[in-house]
């Protein structure tokens, strides 16, 4: 049984991904400070006999390297995730996402000798003009502080190639949607969803822009296969998370949702405060690992919208 770390383990995508490997068989620690008062999280897991919870902050170094020294692999799922939250909160988006963040991916380089697995975004890519399509040589244009940071903490991480003990993998996470205990909808899919089933205008801005979508349990997968991959597939390799197929426009998901809710209204508005577009190349992923996603937007859609239809949330 393998025994690993999820640094954030009870944030959106945490959640799903404990859940995922405990049903898998594997030793699941969970490590978070709670910062959304989401126990909840917390004891709907607590009955499986190989899950720990771990409460604590990541600025905590010497009790992240306790629980470090014991795990097989470490995710580092950890942070204040996403362009608003980072914008409205700078100074806490320094400590955390660049100060803790570093030092913890500098102490693991020193002790952990399993797989480490840093969570990063497809955000990376900024504005792409044209259609063109980023692999993971693009060239990156963060336009966030939350991009700003995830950027620095992947050139920390392969700068310390020549005197880590680590195995290491950059995974840039296509925008997440579908369901978790710790529910999000500030994103695209959930957000667009909810508000149409609900029976709100949808304000969409910049229909016509392009970012490419995942569902969370499809990043549960796709961390379990860097898990159990062969080291000279993974190490030091960086890998856009998601598939080909989820790449979309804001207008492709409100037509797809519309021929769901028919009766939904929708206004649009160009010249929005984010100007992200990038249309994201998913085939290394497919190629070195064998991963491409089991979950369309479609079905994503559907899954929401019959939670949000059945009262669940």
């Amino acid at each position: 049984m393998k025994r690993i770390l999820l640094l954030g383990g009870e944030g959106y995508i945490g959640n799903v991904v404990g859940k995922f490997l405990l049903e898998r068989g594997y030793s699941v620690v969970s490590y978070d400070k709670l910062l959304y008062s989401n126990k909840k999280c917390v004891e709907e897991k607590i009955s499986y006999k190989n899950y720990e919870f771990i409460e604590g902050d990541i600025a905590e170094i010497s009790k992240v390297e306790a629980e470090v020294n014991t795990a097989d692999g470490v995710v580092l799922l950890a942070g204040l995730v996403g362009d608003p939250i980072t914008k409205s909160f700078p100074e806490e988006s320094k400590l955390v996402n660049d100060l803790a963040v570093q030092e913890v991916i500098k102490m693991c380089a020193k002790v952990h000798k399993g797989r480490f697995i840093f969570i990063s975004t497809c955000s990376n890519y900024g504005l792409i003009e044209g259609n063109q399509k980023a692999d993971e040589k693009f060239k990156l244009s963060p336009l966030s502080l939350y991009a700003h940071s995830k950027v620095a903490a992947e050139e920390l991480l392969m700068s310390l190639k020549s005197e880590a003990v680590f195995c290491p993998t950059i995974l840039r996470f296509a925008t997440a949607f579908g369901l978790s205990p710790r529910m999000r909808f500030d994103l695209t899919v959930n957000e667009f969803t909810r508000e149409l089933a609900i029976g709100k205008e949808l304000l969409v801005f910049d229909a016509d822009t392009w970012r490419p979508y995942c569902h969370v349990k499809d990043f549960a997968r796709l961390i379990e296969v860097v898990l159990n991959s062969d080291k000279e597939d993974i190490a030091y390799e960086v890998f856009n998370a998601g598939g080909d197929e989820n790449n979309a426009t804001k207008r492709m998901i409100v037509d797809n949702i519309l021929l769901k809710i028919p009766s939904g209204k929708v206004r649009y508005q160009e010249h929005g405060t984010d100007p992200r577009n990038y249309i994201v190349d998913f085939s290394k992923v497919k190629r070195v690992l064998g991963f491409t996603p089991e979950y369309s937007i479609d079905k994503g859609i559907e899954e929401v919208l019959e939670e949000i239809k059945s009262g669940n949330l």
